[in-house]
């Protein structure tokens, strides 16, 4: 599975951007795909996710501002992000998990893309 991500950028607060993240490979085996961040100094931190059957989870401070959402025709994981904040300045790494045929698990990542907030 191949995961690259696109859509990051520079934007004011409360300003929106939509992240995508094109997936390629073994499709079919993605148990679930979701997006992280990762502010300087502080861990990587689940953002949102979304199973296979569309069930969607999101952390706290982003709930109600963020919304995870895949397109299966296109091959495409999205992040819409509205409302931002200072405090969402971060990269943010797309991620699939999923289980290959023989049982064999995977977590794959993106390259991560750089999404910068100005207060």
């Amino acid at each position: 599975v191949q995961l690259v991500e696109s859509g990051g950028g520079l934007v004011q607060a409360g300003g929106s951007l939509r992240l995508s993240c094109a997936v390629s490979g073994s499709i079919d085996t993605i148990n679930g795909m979701a997006w992280y961040r990762q502010a300087p100094g502080k861990q990587r931190e689940l953002v949102a996710r979304i199973t296979s059957g569309s069930k969607t989870n999101y952390a706290d401070s982003v709930k109600g501002r963020f919304i995870i959402s895949r397109d299966n025709t296109k091959n495409t994981l999205y992040l819409q992000m509205n409302n931002l904040e200072f405090e969402d300045t971060a990269v943010y790494y797309c991620n699939a998990d999923g289980t290959y045929l023989g049982g064999i698990t995977y977590d794959y990542w993106g390259q991560g893309t750089q999404v910068t907030v100005s207060s």
